[in-house]
């Protein structure tokens, strides 16, 4: 009979407590799909006498999460600590090196660090898997090593956050404020410990590193990844956008171009009537386009106990299985060096600015944005009750530099208040 699978759990939290639960409540099952027991010899976290909802006494406890990676009844380490260097990698090196293989929920992790171990864990013959750290419950990670490895990826997108997408959704259906939602978010516990890890799209973009890497066979480049949070949007844009058919997301893109691999975690506008556009609440989706199938669009559930657990044990059950793809899809030694996109792809863009109600003013601003090489498809203005009124604008497809160079301009016209806002309309 197969020997059992044994596990070594690091950080007792949300994701390993919910790991842990599942492991005594489906033994039975689990071993019935992967042909072997799923058992947990050890655990560790920062506390052994914390209350966790889930019985602990029959596993060894280690202190020290290094001396639980390098424990000789530890098959798989998981690391559910979480944190880009400290104890999370220090115990993942250990594991690694003693040819340990690694399941982690760590996007931070993998973003920094990601090709190093990648390689330290090739050479001791070990493997990494990481599902969870991407968009929780949705199995894309699985989508790209498996399900599409015939296809030559073209673009990923999707929202990957689901605290900014519930930010942004919230304040639209109830009018609210950035600043008002911000509070209810925080205290409904949705906000990271640093919140400008999930409003600044840090958490976000360094999931779309990842998948950049699984997705075009390059090396993960978090720094690679130009990133904008939302915490300069207002209820005008978002009510802007909808009186224009659109909705706004923090989106990330990866493609690769003739000018090298494209990464942005931003703010854009896309269809109210695309699957994006549709998202509500804390639901991530990620999309991802082939050359052969298309569009696959996954959805579901981005964070929480159950679903990050989940995806967790989909990587312990593939081991259990004998599963073994390549960690970012092939070997990490055949991983390129990307080079980061000079300039993104051109695309229409959205402006929002206060006009004065002078003789010419449009007229002003119209001469500006030609003489930048952007062109106009169409332009709403609204009535106002001082002396300058908000003006819409969208634009046909231009390049990032030549509206940066429009919007300087405008700043500089005396019928302009204020500085223009400007978001990427993205296709879909």
């Amino acid at each position: 009979m197969t020997a059992p699978l044994r596990l070594g759990i690091a950080g007792l939290g949300t994701v390993g407590a919910g790991v842990v639960k599942i492991i005594r409540k489906k033994a039975d099952l689990l071993s019935a799909r992967s042909g072997r027991a799923i058992e947990i010899s050890a655990v560790s976290a920062r506390s052994k006498d914390k209350d966790r909802g889930v019985p602990l006494a029959g596993y060894a406890w280690e202190d020290d999460p290094v001396a639980l990676a390098k424990r000789a009844d530890v098959d798989v380490f998981v690391e559910l600590m979480g944190g880009s260097d400290g104890p999370a990698k220090a115990a993942t090196e250990a594991a690694l090196a003693a040819g340990k293989d690694v399941v982690t929920a760590n996007k931070a992790l993998l973003a920094h660090h990601g090709q190093a171990l990648a390689l330290m864990a090739e050479e001791k013959g070990a493997l990494i898997r990481f599902e969870a750290a991407v968009a929780g419950g949705i199995p894309v990670i699985k989508s790209l090593l498996e399900g599409l490895a015939g296809n030559d990826i073209t673009r990923v997108m999707g929202v990957m956050n689901g605290t900014c997408n519930y930010i942004l959704t919230r304040m639209q259906s109830a009018g609210l404020s950035y600043a008002e939602v911000f509070e209810e978010a925080n205290q409904l516990g949705y906000l990271e410990a640093d919140p400008n890890l999930d409003v600044g799209g840090i958490d976000a973009g360094h999931k779309l590193a990842l998948l950049a890497s699984l997705a075009f066979g390059t090396q993960v480049n978090f720094p690679g990844v130009e990133l904008q949070g939302i915490g300069e949007l207002t209820i005008e844009d978002i009510k802007a956008a909808a009186d224009m058919g659109y909705r706004i997301k923090l989106l990330g893109v990866a493609q690769m171009t003739a000018r090298g691999l494209e990464q942005r975690m931003s703010p854009c506008l896309v269809p109210d009537t695309s699957p994006l556009g549709q998202l509500e609440g804390g639901t991530n989706m990620v999309v991802l386009e082939g050359d052969q199938v298309q569009q696959v669009v996954l959805r579901g559930p981005g964070a929480g106990e159950g679903p990050t657990a989940s995806a967790v044990m989909g990587d312990v059950m593939d081991l259990a299985r004998g599963i073994r793809p390549a960690i970012f899809g092939q070997p990490a030694s055949t991983l390129v060096a990307a080079t980061p996109a000079s300039s993104a792809a051109p695309a229409p863009y959205y402006l929002r600015f206060s006009l004065l109600d002078k003789p010419g003013a449009l007229a002003k601003v119209a001469t500006v944005l030609g003489e930048a090489g952007v062109s106009i498809d169409r332009m709403r203005q609204y009535g106002h009750a001082d002396a300058s009124a908000p003006v819409l604008i969208v634009t046909h497809k231009c390049a990032r530099q030549e509206l940066l160079a429009a919007t300087r301009a405008m700043q500089g016209l005396d019928v302009v208040v204020g500085a223009p806002v400007a978001l990427r309309i993205e296709d879909l």
